[in-house]
C-alpha cells in the first residue's frame, strides 16, 4: 500500500473515534487500500463498565469507518480476573460488569475477530493518582492577540510520578432565545387563509447547548523541578463567541498515562497537527502496543492504555468577567420580516413558512410597509432555543 495513503487512512480511523477530531476537508481517491484493525481502549481507575472500540481502517470515499462487531473481548490482569467485554453497538464493547483499574497490577487486551484472527496487547499498568487542584476561568488575551476567557487547569503530585498527563474536556452554556416570546402562530385555515394566537407550551427561550474538546491536549512536567501543572490553559473562549454570554460550565478530566501511552498520543497529535499531513513527507505506520498472535507482519492501530484520571467542574458567568460589558452576538442575526398572508405569485407565504416550522411570532407588525403581513416573525433559531441545544436542565447544573 502506499505509504502515504496507509498513514492517513489509519489517522483518520483512530481520530474518527477520538472525539471525531477534525481535518480540514480532503477528497482524494484511494489508489489501493490494506485492511487494518484499529483499537481505542483506554481503562481507568474509575469505577465504571470499560469500553473497547473495534473499527477497521477505511478508505478515503468512505464517510464512516467499518466497525468490527461479533468480536470476542476480554481484558485479563495479574490478580487473576478476566472482565469480558459485550457488543452494544456497533463496534463498541463495554465490559459485563462495572471494574476501576488496580494499582499494581497488569492487565492485558485480548481479541478474537470473527474470521479467527487473534490479537492481543502487551500487559500495562495504571499509573500514579495526580488529582486537579482547581480549574481557573481568567480574562485574558491569548498569543494571537484575540481577547477571551482561558480555562487554567491547577494540578500537583508531589510524589513526582505523574509527569504524563492529557486532558479533555466538556461544556455545557446556557442559551436564551433572543426573540423569544410567549406566544406563536398556528395556522387556522387556508381557505380562507387565517391564523391564530397560541400559547407556547414546550420550553423555548432557555435552554443548555454542550460540546466536546475534539483535540488532542498533552502536556508534560518531565523537564520541570516538581511535577506541578499550574495555569496550564485547556480551553479559551473569544470574547465574541455566544456561548459564554449568560453561564458556562466546563468539566475537565486529567489523564495521567504511561510514557509509551503519551508519546503514541504526541504523535498522533503533531502528526494531525502537521501541515504536510497530505504531502509525500510522511512517517511510517504509528506504532501501537497491539499484534497480531499470527505475527508481528499483520499491522494493528491503535494502543491499549490504563490511565488514571481525574476531574473537575467550574461554572462562570459573563458579568462575572465581562461587567456592564454587551454580551457576545447571538450565534446568528436575528432580524424580523413580515410574510403576507395573500401573496398573488407566491400564494399564502405566512402559513406556509409556519407549517414548515422555519419561523416565530415576534410582534405584531403595526405599521406594514409594502408587500408585508400582520405579523413579524423571526427564524425559527432566533425564537426557539432547542435549535441549539436541549430545553432539560442538565442534573449538574447549578445557578
Amino acid at each position: 500500500m502506499n505509504k502515504k495513503n496507509c498513514v492517513i487512512i489509519l489517522v483518520l480511523s483512530i481520530t474518527s473515534f477520538l472525539n471525531n477530531a477534525c481535518l480540514e476537508t480532503f477528497e482524494p481517491g484511494t489508489e489501493t487500500f490494506e485492511d487494518i484493525l484499529v483499537v481505542q481502549a483506554t481503562l481507568t481507575n474509575e469505577m465504571k463498565q470499560q469500553e473497547v472500540i473495534l473499527t477497521r481502517s477505511f478508505r478515503f470515499e468512505d464517510d464512516m469507518p467499518n466497525f468490527e462487531s461479533q468480536a470476542t473481548v476480554t481484558v485479563s490482569a495479574s490478580n487473576g480476573n478476566t472482565y469480558s467485554f459485550s457488543e452494544v453497538l456497533p463496534g463498541t464493547y463495554t465490559s459485563d460488569i462495572a471494574f476501576a483499574a488496580q494499582a499494581n497490577t497488569e492487565y492485558q487486551l485480548n481479541i478474537q475477530t470473527t474470521d479467527g484472527s487473534s490479537y492481543n496487547s502487551r500487559p500495562v499498568t495504571l499509573p500514579a493518582v495526580s488529582k486537579i487542584d482547581a480549574i481557573r476561568p481568567q480574562r485574558t488575551t491569548n498569543s494571537n492577540g484575540v481577547e477571551g476567557m482561558a480555562l487554567l487547569v491547577d494540578s500537583f503530585d508531589p510524589t513526582g510520578s505523574s509527569q504524563y498527563y492529557r486532558y479533555e474536556f466538556e461544556e455545557t452554556y446556557k442559551i436564551i432565545a433572543p426573540s423569544w416570546t410567549p406566544l406563536d402562530l398556528e395556522v387556522a385555515s387556508f381557505e380562507p387563509p387565517a391564523v391564530n394566537f397560541v400559547v407556547r407550551e414546550k420550553e423555548e427561550r432557555i435552554c443548555y447547548g454542550t460540546g466536546k474538546e475534539s483535540s488532542i491536549i498533552l502536556e508534560s512536567t518531565v523537564d520541570r523541578a516538581e511535577d506541578r501543572i499550574e495555569g496550564f490553559p485547556v480551553r479559551f473562549i473569544s470574547s465574541d463567541n455566544f456561548i459564554i454570554s449568560h453561564r458556562y460550565s466546563i468539566l475537565v478530566k486529567q489523564y495521567v498515562h504511561s510514557i509509551n501511552a503519551f508519546t503514541f498520543y504526541e504523535t498522533l497529535r503533531d502528526l494531525l497537527q502537521s501541515e504536510s499531513l497530505f504531502s509525500d513527507n510522511q512517517p511510517g505506520f504509528i506504532n501501537g502496543n497491539i499484534t497480531s498472535i499470527a505475527g508481528e507482519d499483520e499491522k494493528v492501530a491503535g494502543f491499549f492504555d490504563i490511565a488514571s484520571v481525574d476531574k473537575k467542574r467550574v461554572f462562570f458567568n459573563y458579568v462575572d468577567f465581562y461587567p456592564g460589558e454587551a454580551i457576545p452576538p447571538y450565534a446568528t442575526a436575528c432580524v424580523t420580516f413580515a410574510p403576507e398572508l395573500i401573496d398573488p405569485g407566491l400564494g399564502t407565504p405566512l402559513l406556509d413558512a409556519i407549517v414548515d416550522g422555519n419561523v416565530r411570532y415576534f410582534s405584531e407588525n403595526k405599521n406594514p410597509g409594502p408587500d408585508e403581513g400582520p405579523y413579524l416573525m423571526v427564524s425559527r433559531i432566533c425564537g426557539d432555543c432547542t435549535v441549539l441545544g436541549s430545553n432539560i436542565v442538565p442534573d449538574f447544573w447549578e445557578e
